[in-house]
């Protein structure tokens, strides 16, 4: 019903436990999806990810005979500078969602671009350097699970929150292997350009979050808000983007009920796009 290379991420239905979001998901034509494992934005997944935690959601997901492109996670802010037991326990979250990613089949773990902080916790520079040097790290851990590590920038509530920011963290990750995740709302909301984004990124996109917004404000209906769907998907397959594109509907301008519905005519709107 929907394009191949269009999923939707549980993040769009986080007021359903996972099994009820799978469930919704799968019900309305969906083959593919996005994990969300954002502590305090989806509770799909437990922040504390023990063994019994990765073996159980695992089992859900794998059930539900859905896809999952990629797990959308966090571990926790970039730009901080950790002490030795700190860091230690990172490393073991990270390994926990990459285990996840790689037990589901996803592609790639996706970790934010910072703290939800736009104030540098040093400088820009230190800030970036430290933010670079997590995530490429945390990428040559992915490729031991046999995965990929992808990140959103530019995201308008992170440290990298303007497409200056998101520039100098793409320069200082280039050759790395890190891929760049883009979402059309961020951009907007942050007062930038997508043609200019996508100058700037050009063949460096590994995935595609898609919602509506205007300059403030991410949490808008596909519609809803001033987003060029059509000119930044246009663009993409010209810059010969080959990539998979993900609804993310954390939406406040729909009621829960209304929330499906409104999925599906995104999912038809965008289907005709790509």
């Amino acid at each position: 019903m929907f394009h191949s290379r269009l999923g939707c991420s549980s993040i769009s239905f986080r007021h359903q436990d996972l099994g009820a979001a799978l469930h919704t998901m799968k019900g309305l034509g969906f083959e593919e999806i996005d994990l969300g494992a954002l502590p305090g934005v989806c509770d799909h997944v437990p922040y504390e990810l023990n063994d019994p935690a990765v073996a159980a959601v695992s089992a859900e997901v794998i059930a539900s005979g859905l896809r999952v492109r990629s797990v959308n996670g966090d571990i926790g802010d970039l730009n901080a500078v950790l002490d030795a037991d700190a860091q230690a326990a990172r490393g073991r979250h990270l390994d926990a969602l990459l285990t996840l990613t790689a037990n589901t089949g996803a592609k790639a773990l996706v970790l934010p671009c910072g703290a939800l902080n736009h104030d540098p916790l040093r400088s820009e520079g230190e800030d970036l350097d430290l933010i670079a040097a997590q995530l490429i790290g945390a990428g040559q851990r992915a490729a031991e699970f046999g995965v990929e590590l992808w990140t959103e920038s530019l995201h308008f509530l992170r440290f990298c929150w303007n497409l200056d920011r998101a520039k100098k963290l793409a320069d200082r990750l280039a050759g790395s292997g890190v891929g760049i995740v883009m979402d059309f709302s961020h951009i907007v909301a942050s007062g930038e350009d997508i043609q200019e984004y996508l100058d700037v990124h050009q063949g460096r996109v590994s995935h595609v979050h898609l919602r509506d917004a205007v300059p403030g404000n991410i949490n808008l209906s596909i519609s809803n808000g001033q987003a060029d769907f059509a000119g930044g998907l246009k663009r993409l397959a010209a810059d010969g983007y080959t990539g998979h594109f993900s609804l993310e509907l954390e939406t406040r301008d729909v009621t829960h009920d209304e929330r499906p519905a409104a999925a599906a005519k995104a999912a038809s709107f965008i289907t005709d796009l790509i």
